[in-house]
C-alpha cells in the first residue's frame, strides 16, 4: 500500500511543489491538502492519511497548535511531519515536544523530502538526529525539564533499555541498533517498544526528546 499524506501548508506554491515530487514515487500517494491547521482535523478523518506534512507557521492555527489538537482528538492520529524555513526554530523544537514526529525543510532536495516521507511513515528512526540534538541543546532546557525528569524516573528502564535510548538519541535504526549490540533485529524492536510504553511516548522522537530533557543523554 503507498504512504497516503496530507499537505497543510497556507503557500499553494509550496503544496503544489510538495505534491509533485510526492506523487512521482510509485509507493506515495498526495491524498489531500489544506491552507491552514485549522481544517488539519476533519480533513484526517475523512481522507485518512498516514503522513501529515505541515508547515510550522499558518496565519489561522499554526503547526505546533495543530499537531496538539489532532493528537489529543484523534484516536489513531498519522504521522506527523512538521515543514519549515528554518532548521534551527524554537518553533520547530516546540512542535516536536507537542508531538510531531520529525521536520522537513522546505529548501529540502527532492530526494529527501522523498526520503522523509519514507523515514516518518516507517517509525524505526530518528529523521535528522544531530539537528534534533542541536534544537534540544538550545531549547531543551540543559536537562532540567522536571517532566521529562520524572517520566524517566517512573520509566525505571533496565540497563539495556536505556543503551537501546542511547543509540536511538543517536539516529540509529533497528537494523543498526542490532548490529551495534549483537541481537536480532526483532529483540531490538521489543526493547524499542518497551522503551516508547515506559516512557509514555507516541514514537521514537518523543522518547528522544525526554531523554534529552530529563538529561539522560547529553545533546551535544
Amino acid at each position: 500500500m503507498p504512504v497516503r499524506v496530507l499537505l497543510v501548508d497556507d503557500e499553494p506554491l509550496v503544496r503544489a511543489g510538495l505534491r509533485a515530487v510526492l506523487e512521482a514515487q510509485p509507493d506515495i500517494e498526495v491524498v489531500g491538502e489544506a491552507a491552514d491547521g485549522a481544517a488539519v482535523i476533519p480533513l484526517v478523518r475523512q481522507v485518512r492519511p498516514d503522513v501529515v506534512a505541515m508547515d510550522v507557521r499558518m496565519p489561522l492555527l499554526d503547526g505546533i497548535e495543530a499537531t496538539r489538537a489532532l493528537l489529543r482528538t484523534v484516536a489513531r492520529p498519522p504521522k506527523i511531519l512538521v515543514v519549515t524555513t528554518f532548521e534551527n526554530d524554537e518553533y520547530v523544537y516546540e512542535a516536536l515536544r507537542a508531538g510531531a514526529d520529525g521536520f522537513l525543510l522546505k529548501r529540502a532536495r527532492p530526494a529527501e523530502i522523498v526520503h522523509a516521507v519514507r523515514l516518518i511513515a516507517e517509525g524505526e528512526s530518528l529523521l535528522f538526529p544531530a539537528s534534533v540534538r542541536q534544537l534540544a541543546a538550545e531549547y531543551g532546557d540543559g536537562g532540567g525539564n522536571r517532566a521529562a525528569r520524572a517520566a524517566l524516573e517512573r520509566a525505571r528502564l533496565t540497563e539495556r533499555e536505556g543503551e537501546v535510548l542511547r543509540l536511538m538519541a543517536r539516529g540509529l535504526s533497528n537494523a543498526e541498533i542490532a548490529a551495534r549490540l549483537v541481537v536480532g533485529t526483532e529483540t531490538v524492536k521489543s526493547h524499542v517498544s518497551a522503551v516508547l510504553a515506559k516512557l509514555g511516548a507516541r514514537d521514537r522522537t518523543q522518547a528522544v526528546i525526554t531523554a534529552y530533557e530529563s538529561g539522560f543523554v547529553a545533546p551535544g
